[in-house]
């Protein structure tokens, strides 16, 4: 009747492996799109602002990179809790610097461009050139590191469950039912 049998308390081991992928698969997948959103953004403007501005904004993240991550990301659910909320905002909170070196990279590039120059000249300000005309332009890199970045934040979610941090019960992820399936 149970192709995967049950767990300790009668649970279809099959339903809850669904369950939990749809957990982990969610998790990764907002974790993303918090990383995307504050690695475009301060990619974007250091790099359009330039100078001392860009200077300090990529020591800062150079400094953020010295820190290490999963200490960082087991402390706060530490003192923030263990709702899929929390995990999904922390994990993706410190999880846009590597796109936020992509983008200034990319926005580099582009910033001595035609068509950045034609926008100056018909008066356009930082902003809309940057969120109507570069942005569109570096799609490309940024949909391949999302593609990178699921995968990498649901082991992350993963390992945090099976610890004890992430997803708590009632709901289940990947990691809680290996931790399941350890005992």
């Amino acid at each position: 009747q149970y192709w995967m049998g049950t767990d300790a308390v009668g649970r279809d081991l099959l339903v809850r492996t669904f369950m939990g992928g749809r957990i982990s698969f969610a998790v990764g997948l907002l974790a993303t799109a918090v990383s995307i959103v504050i690695g475009i953004a301060y990619g974007a403007i250091s790099a359009f602002a330039g100078g001392k501005v860009d200077l300090i904004m990529m020591r800062i993240v150079d400094i953020l990179y010295g820190l290490p991550y999963m200490f960082i990301v087991i402390f706060a659910m530490n003192f923030l809790g263990r709702s899929f909320l929390v995990v999904f905002l922390v994990l993706g909170l410190f999880g846009w610097m590597t796109l936020s070196r992509i983008v200034r990279g990319q926005i580099l590039s582009l910033k001595e461009r035609e068509f950045v120059e034609a926008a100056r000249a018909l008066g356009m300000t930082a902003g809309p050139i940057i969120w109507r005309h570069m942005i569109p332009n570096i799609l490309g890199p940024v949909i391949v590191y999302a593609t990178l970045t699921v995968p990498s934040i649901m082991l992350s979610e993963a390992f945090l469950s099976f610890l004890g941090l992430g997803i708590s019960e009632p709901e289940t992820s990947w990691g809680v039912l290996i931790n399941e399936g350890t005992n």
